[in-house]
């Protein structure tokens, strides 16, 4: 086993965005800094097989839906035909700029990049078993920061192979699109795939074994995306709960939460879309004092393990499963390894984006969690019916709507469905960050004519006193 002659300050496993982004901070820190990379580029789920090329494809599905309906706005366009080929060389093309910019940064900084497998290897240590084969290396390194992320969870009896039944990796590299496709489960990777697939001609049916489709979001939101999926044709099957699957057909056998009847539902395929696992396995994490709970890394608000030395973030813990978050972990992380006072993230304000056509966003607590936890609250709601820019883009589906503390007015939440909602979000993050109320949100003169005048609406609106509606 060759030993590296360099030892690290910090040496990073899994270069996600929460993994890439902890190393480059590492590196402005002036912590020498190696990362370590089972791909054959940086980057990680988000980047290779999540985030960024659904991204792609959504905006793809955005821009045929625009051409359907161009004649609105006095053009005349020959029905949009979709070249899957051309399709997946955008997607692709998109994902490896952005490699290569995460390379070049590393480069830019001097971090270390070793490809390959990164498991610990006793106090200080980290075995790299080389992707390309030959003896393992290991570093010697002075902390150790688990960024491994998760993998897709499976159902035990629909195994994905790729075929007839999907998981969301295969959903990217359709090279035909089906004609009818069956999403099992409604979260944020759900209702964007089916999202895409139903502006690209399949017919499509969500199952979801909660009550509503996006269940960690505010019960206003759901009902609105339930009704928006139902005008675009699809399919919506909420508290049901799947009994088999017949990989041949495919059919699906459904059992309403209320014992109805069984529905029998049969589609070309089946996208498996029920979550993700962590991926603490196979690390060697048996052979420290690292606690895990439910196959989650247990960790303080500095990211510290129970093992000195040993910090972990991302979707290893029980926090949100966002990309944003394991940034803001990693950065967190890798200050407190430099000696700096980090201020700790507050999970309770970590903006949640979900790309489907309606897009959906929210920051805060949902109405239901202010009230659970005790405070008397005020609510507004705008819609965008109202809004003279969603009349111009002829988008005027969904709303804002504000969760307010009534009484020092301080802004709560902020759940957000319709045109541009993932932009949106971003002054209600900075609004909840900087503890404003929503007499401060009403009194920003919001622009006009734009989306984000919902936002001021909204505010007089928890105040009872909306302008334009």
């Amino acid at each position: 086993m060759a030993e590296s002659a360099e030892t690290f300050d910090v040496t990073v496993i899994g270069t996600g965005p929460g993994g890439y982004v902890a190393a480059i901070r590492a590196a402005q820190l002036g912590l020498k800094t190696a990362v370590v990379e089972k791909d054959a580029v940086p980057g990680g789920t988000c980047l290779l097989r999540g985030c960024i090329p659904t991204k792609a494809l959504l905006h793809a599905a955005e821009v045929m839906d625009q051409t359907k309906h161009a004649a609105t706005f006095g053009l005349k366009v020959a029905p949009a035909e979709l070249d899957v080929p051309a399709l997946h060389k955008y997607k692709d093309r998109v994902v490896q700029a952005n490699t290569k910019g995460v390379e070049f940064l590393f480069k830019k900084h001097g971090v270390r990049w070793f490809q390959g497998r990164g498991k610990l290897e006793g106090p200080g240590r980290v075995q790299v078993t080389p992707a390309a084969g030959g003896g393992p290396v290991t570093l010697s390194t002075k902390n150790v920061l688990l960024g491994m992320g998760s993998v897709i969870r499976d159902l035990p009896f629909a195994k994905p192979d790729g075929k007839k039944i999907l998981n969301s990796d295969h959903a990217l590299t359709l090279q035909e699109i089906p004609k009818s496709l069956i999403v099992l489960g409604s979260g944020a990777v759900g209702v964007e795939f089916a999202s895409i697939y139903a502006s690209f001609g399949a017919k499509v049916t969500v199952v979801e074994l909660l009550p509503r489709l996006i269940p960690l979001e505010d019960e206003a939101l759901s009902a609105e995306l339930e009704k928006a999926f139902k005008k675009r044709g699809i399919e919506i099957h909420t508290g049901t709960q799947i009994e088999a699957i017949d990989a041949g057909g495919v059919g699906v056998r459904l059992k309403g939460s209320k014992g109805d009847k069984p529905i029998e539902l049969t589609a070309e395929k089946v996208l498996v879309a029920v979550g993700r696992r962590a991926l603490s396995e196979e690390v060697g994490l048996e052979k420290t004092r690292v606690k895990i709970d439910r196959g989650f890394v247990e960790v303080d608000a500095m990211m510290r393990t129970a093992e000195p030395g040993i910090y972990a973030i991302g979707d290893l813990l029980k926090t949100q499963a966002l990309a944003h978050v394991a940034s803001h972990e990693g950065i967190v992380a890798v200050e407190h390894m430099a000696g700096k006072n980090p201020h700790p993230i507050d999970y309770d304000k970590i903006p949640s984006c979900t790309y489907c056509a309606p897009e959906v966003a929210s920051v805060g607590l949902s109405e239901a969690e202010a009230k659970k936890r005790g405070h008397d609250v005020a609510v507004g709601s705008f819609p965008f019916s109202a809004i003279a820019k969603a009349r111009i883009l002829d988008e005027r589906t969904g709303f804002v709507k504000i969760v307010a503390e009534k009484k020092h007015d301080e802004v709560l939440g902020v759940h957000i469905i319709g045109p541009h909602a993932t932009e949106l979000i971003s002054e209600a993050s900075s609004a909840l960050a900087l503890e404003a109320t929503a007499e401060s949100l009403f009194q920003a003169v919001h622009a006009h004519p734009t989306l984000a005048e919902a936002m001021g609406e909204a505010a007089l609106a928890v105040h009872g006193r909306p302008i334009h509606i």
